[in-house]
């Protein structure tokens, strides 16, 4: 195997797994990546001693007397609810890509920076000296704008200050929400394939994770099956929507199945909106905005996608009163508060006019069609994205036997990165034939990788 033993988890886990040895391994590469560092180890000296002869001090591992041999680096440590947790999938494809200078069409981050009106109002704060730390729960204007913002998406008022809390990002938000109203033992239903944070952050929960896988083509929810997974031990059921990595929106009549199953069985519901205002080819509905489901749902989003500022983590959740407490208590020993600037900055970010977000969209679409469009010319079986900014294929046509191995060669032999599904899926084998690119790039760069694609892929 091309892994040491530490590097395998005992079943899934968010890294890649190998399917292969017979050719050269990404694994083996990503596991270059992510060895510990061996040569900085401190010797340990031990004392020895015989009837005969004073005691000695002896160097064990000693570089002169053992010039080949470094010493062995200590086991790794870790808990064992995430030991089978490794380095996200995320952070080695986007390491493989510097190393091969690949196109990274994998991670999810804008290569074009955000609007100038919201990175001058972060400097005037940073001058203005708000630079302490912030309140825990948020910063009053930022609560305000983010209570006024829901108020016109889904025409539901919300008190800012008792049912809005901002966090580092939504992967705070989804934690705090996890840690704070999840039980050891609660079952919580996600969609597979999902954001590897919510399995991982369930682990620190210990909560029992069933999923519901989403098929192509059109990734819909298998309704019938959902309800069969409904137990007494449900505690929640977490949604995203426009939905990582499918590009999928809810309907309506998904959301009001889950919104009965909720209401019935009593039920919470988790919805994950970072990318609603990326909704291109259907409407976007927040669960919480349904008859009944405000006092059950927590509502989570961010600024960084619709801004282009994912290195700010500006995220917060909205939940009625009583779920709020739970959330902030966490969210107190996560994180404490969020950068205060930043915070200042996002608030004037949330006031933007609508046109803002339709130039937004504008701009997306055609990002979004010179992928699609080259994709599609390239060979993949292309599915639909109605929202987000990525895009799920099916790398088949080209004869590889699963996503790792088409990743691996699309990285070293075509020199563009993306992103193999199966590390989402509870069962790695549902999602051995999709890759997900993103076209959250320059209209350059996206030709650019295009283009190597058209030229250096071959269908069999």
């Amino acid at each position: 195997m091309f892994l040491s033993s530490f590097d395998l988890p005992s079943r899934h886990g968010m890294f890649l797994r190998p399917f292969s040895i017979s050719r050269p391994s990404l694994l083996a590469a990503l596991s270059k990546i992510s060895s510990p560092r061996c040569s900085s180890l401190p010797f340990r000296t031990v004392s020895m001693a015989t009837p005969s002869s004073p005691t000695v001090s002896v160097e064990t591992a000693s570089a002169d007397r053992r010039p080949n041999h470094p010493p062995a680096p200590p086991p790794l440590q870790i808990a064992k609810r995430l030991e089978k947790f490794k380095t996200t999938i995320f952070t080695q494809m986007s390491q493989l890509a510097i190393k091969h200078g690949a196109i990274n069409l994998g991670q999810g981050f804008p290569n074009f920076d955000g609007p100038e009106f919201v990175k001058e109002a972060a400097i005037q704060a940073i001058k203005e000296g708000k630079n302490q730390y912030a309140r825990g729960f948020g910063v009053p204007d930022l609560n305000s704008s983010i209570a006024a913002r829901f108020k016109k998406d889904t025409g539901l008022e919300v008190d800012p200050e008792k049912e809005v809390t901002v966090t580092s990002g939504c992967t705070e938000a989804i934690a705090a929400t996890m840690l704070g109203l999840i039980n050891p033992g609660d079952e919580v239903i996600l969609f597979a394939p999902f954001y590897d944070s919510y399995e991982a952050t369930l682990s620190m929960a210990g909560a029992k994770v069933k999923a519901i896988t989403l098929r192509p083509p059109d990734f819909s929810v298998p309704l019938n099956e959902l309800k069969s997974a409904v137990s007494k031990d449900t505690r929640a059921i977490l949604i995203n929507t426009p939905h990582n990595p499918t590009g999928k929106m809810f309907s309506r009549e998904e959301l009001e199945f889950i919104a009965t199953l909720c209401k019935e069985n009593d039920v919470l519901a988790f919805t994950d909106e970072v990318y609603d205002k990326l909704a291109f080819e259907a409407e976007h509905i927040s669960l919480a905005s349904l008859p009944g489901m405000y006092e059950r749902t927590v509502t989570m989003n961010s600024l960084g996608k619709t801004f282009s500022l994912t290195g700010w983590k500006i995220g917060w959740a909205i939940a009625p009163p009583h779920l709020t407490w739970g959330v902030r208590q966490a969210h107190a020993f996560l994180t404490f508060a969020t950068s205060t600037p930043m915070q200042f900055a996002a608030s004037v970010a949330l006031r933007a006019p609508e046109s803002y977000y339709e130039e937004l969209k504008r701009d997306y679409n055609v990002k979004k069609d010179i992928l699609v469009d080259g994709l599609k010319a390239a060979g993949f079986i292309v599915y639909p994205s109605s929202g987000t900014y990525f895009v799920m294929v099916d790398h088949t046509p080209f004869g590889f036997e699963n996503d790792i191995a088409f990743c691996e060669y699309l990285i070293k032999e075509v020199g563009v990165v993306a992103i193999p599904t199966s590390v989402f899926y509870l069962n790695p084998e549902e999602g051995k034939n999709l890759v997900r690119f993103t076209f959250c790039k320059d209209e350059g760069t996206l030709r650019m990788a295009v283009g190597r694609m058209k030229e250096r892929l071959k269908k069999i």
